[in-house]
């Protein structure tokens, strides 16, 4: 079996650790995981780690990340989504008032960089346990704000439930740690009705996006062969990271792990600041060792003083 990254579309209905668990067993592989935690009701792109992968996991985790969502007014719940106990509920009053030119309006003021408080039902830890695990016990441990961005937002299909509870569907790109239960909390104070989240897809996960994802239903229909091309292998799922081309002799010095020097393998121009090609950009940027056919070999980050390299990762050990 080969080692890379597989894009589930994920069911709704099941944890991401489900979905591990299944191809676990399907693929009959001890090294796997996933690459960000979707909640069970939510639905869409969740890329799976297998092999060696699971080494890079890391590199994914804090990506940019897309969503479409919907959101219903006028409910609160104790986690702040579909899932949870109703601890607020409007009047008819302010959400007759509602129209949704405003509504649009305020969903687009939660543009750019801003602070944001995860929510108590997370899997944030606190002293060793997850947030979600106290907040069961009676326990709601608040968080500091955390930095977040949101690159874009739109409110669109504005319409009236049955019950009379204005919803709306909203796609997001933000920043990898951005929690969509909290913005839709967030809308929803704003508003002064209060909100919920109440239907989530992620569409996007650095640089998985939907269109690359396949159903879970359809991993276990397909043969080996077929599931073998699905994969995506490890440098190119990494190619946002500069990457350099090592010759016979410098493959094997990684293959062993022996010291490597900039003089023999020179840094991509990318790390190297403007106008000064001695000294590199940024010390703690993660470089990719290709052998001849796009094999990733190590990933590495060049010391301090843009001598050597270190190594993160060495993959054919």
């Amino acid at each position: 079996m080969k080692s890379g990254i597989l894009v589930v579309n994920k069911p709704k209905g099941i944890s991401s650790a489900g979905v591990v668990n299944r191809l676990k067993r399907l693929l009959k592989v001890k090294k796997i995981g996933h690459t960000g935690t979707l909640d069970p009701f939510a639905t869409g792109v969740l890329p799976i780690a297998v092999g060696k992968a699971t080494r890079i996991s890391k590199y994914f985790l804090k990506g940019v990340k897309g969503y479409y969502a919907q959101v219903t007014l006028g409910i609160e719940t104790d986690t702040c989504d579909c899932t949870g106990r109703v601890t607020h509920t409007a009047s008819s009053a302010p959400l007759a008032a509602l129209d949704s030119d405003h509504v649009k309006d305020v969903v687009a003021g939660f543009w750019g960089p801003q602070e944001q408080i995860p929510p108590a039902y997370s899997a944030l830890k606190h002293k060793g346990q997850p947030l979600y695990k106290l907040a069961r016990q009676g326990q709601i441990i608040e968080k500091p704000p955390r930095p977040i961005e949101i690159m874009s937002i739109a409110m669109e299909n504005y319409r009236i439930d049955t019950n009379g509870h204005p919803i709306f569907d909203m796609s997001v790109l933000c920043s990898g740690g951005t929690y969509i239960r909290s913005l839709a909390h967030d809308i929803g104070v704003a508003l002064g009705c209060g909100a919920h989240l109440s239907e989530l897809q992620r569409t996007r996960s650095g640089q998985f996006k939907i269109e690359h994802a396949l159903d879970l239903d359809c991993f276990e229909e397909m043969s080996p062969s077929d599931i073998d091309a699905r994969f995506i292998c490890m440098s190119r799922c990494l190619d946002f990271l500069p990457a350099i081309v090592a010759n016979s002799e410098t493959a094997g010095k990684v293959k062993h792990g022996q010291p490597l020097f900039v003089t023999e393998f020179p840094m991509p121009d990318t790390l190297l600041i403007a106008g000064d090609k001695n000294q590199p950009q940024n010390s703690m940027l993660d470089i990719r060792v290709l052998d001849s056919d796009d094999n990733l070999l190590a990933i590495v980050t060049p010391d301090k003083y843009g001598k050597t390299y270190k190594y993160c990762c060495v993959f054919n050990a």
